[in-house]
């Protein structure tokens, strides 16, 4: 096991029913002066934002709402404006990822007086300064982004979808499973994937005898398959919705890389994709990731693919048969979701991009070093398995 840090300061609120009698304290202690940032208004259609600016009643509330799937630069810089022009004190996120990634990346652009995109190409900028506080209340189960430093924000004009990483995590996460019970079972699909995908991308790595984290993984990894097909059929079954909630979060807030050596493969080939389609994020992990398992498994790789068929899937046989197995039982489990398979489901018809997303992707995602290491060839050809 690899030499490691951890320090994870988020106040996690879970459970039904405390956002009435506890979001008033939970924001205030920061200030009076709050930032309500939210997405297209599904969050009025379920009654959580009567519920919130009830709760909020005497503080001053400035509203930022809009925030897209795969959040956009420009609704960061209509937060800049606002946190500067208002004197905001403290940041309430009340949606998804996408929410909540805008939102720690605005937290930051108050202490600067550029354009916060700068903030994206080049996190090490926000090391260096302040960030407000953030207090979320998290409305889909999917990114961790609740409990981690991180956000990804995309900028149209450049066809770029970037990580960035903060200072902070956010101060209080309120964490109520009954807030997922209206989500679609396309974005539950989706979420439910995109937790499988982080899981995934730490578990594979080249750090020897870790099995603490392997063994954390693996029990994650086991709950996101029961749960999710239990919430697609039953969306209001709160132990399903409990289970995926708290599985998100666990998923990436930094206990499941302790030790871990290598960076990421699928999510910096999957963000070149919704940078130029702007496809949902979690259906896009789905078709990449049984195609970078099948590239991924080789002599070298296949006793830890063969831990995950007997671990996760509870496959038995030599490491040969049960690793491939594991492989078409993940594709299985992703299918069974009811989301599409190949690049063609999700409209992209056409290789025409393909070459400047593999290069990006090689680059940004530095995947000359990864688990097993790709080239622009190699993603190219990923690619290209994905269109059938």
């Amino acid at each position: 096991m690899e030499n490691f840090s951890f320090k994870n300061t988020t106040d996690i609120r879970f459970g039904a029913d405390r956002i009435d009698n506890e979001l008033r304290d939970a924001v205030s202690q920061f200030g009076k002066n709050v930032l309500l940032t939210y997405g297209g208004g599904s969050i009025k259609k379920s009654g959580l934002y009567e519920r919130v600016i009830e709760a909020l009643d005497g503080l001053h509330v400035v509203e930022l709402t809009g925030i897209a799937p795969n959040p956009k630069i420009e609704s960061v810089r209509e937060g800049q404006q606002l946190v500067k022009s208002q004197n905001i004190d403290v940041i309430l996120a009340v949606g998804g990822g996408s929410v909540i990634d805008a939102s720690k990346v605005i937290a930051s652009s108050k202490f600067y007086d550029s354009d916060p995109w700068e903030l994206v190409v080049d996190s090490s900028k926000r090391l260096t300064i302040d960030q407000l506080p953030v207090v979320d209340i998290l409305t889909l189960s999917a990114t961790g982004t609740e409990m981690n430093q991180g956000s990804v924000i995309s900028n149209p004009e450049t066809n770029q979808k970037l990580g960035t990483y903060g200072p902070n995590t956010p101060a209080i996460s309120f964490l109520d499973p009954t807030l997922t019970y209206s989500v679609s079972k396309w974005q539950t699909a989706a979420g439910s994937i995109d937790i499988f995908s982080h899981l995934a991308e730490q578990y594979f790595d080249q750090s020897k005898n870790n099995d603490v984290k392997s063994g954390l993984i693996e029990g994650l990894m086991r709950t996101v398959i029961k749960w999710a097909p239990v919430a697609l059929e039953t969306p209001d079954n709160y132990d399903a919705r409990a289970n995926l909630m708290w599985a998100s979060t666990m998923a990436l807030n930094g206990l499941a890389h302790t030790g871990n050596v290598n960076g990421w493969t699928v999510h910096p080939i999957e963000h070149e994709l919704s940078a130029y389609y702007d496809i949902t994020h979690g259906i896009g992990l789905g078709i990449l990731t049984p195609h970078w398992m099948t590239f991924a498994l080789h002599a070298d790789t296949q006793t830890q693919f063969a831990d995950f068929g007997r671990h996760v899937w509870q496959l038995s046989g030599d490491d040969q048969i049960v690793a491939t197995q594991a492989i078409r039982a993940t594709a299985d489990w992703i299918a069974s979701l009811g989301v599409p398979t190949t690049l063609p489901g999700v409209d992209i018809n056409q290789t025409t991009h393909f070459e400047a997303m593999a290069k990006s992707a090689v680059t940004v995602g530095q995947l000359d070093k990864a688990y097993v290491p790709l080239t622009t060839a190699d993603v190219i050809a990923l690619y290209e398995a994905s269109m059938k």
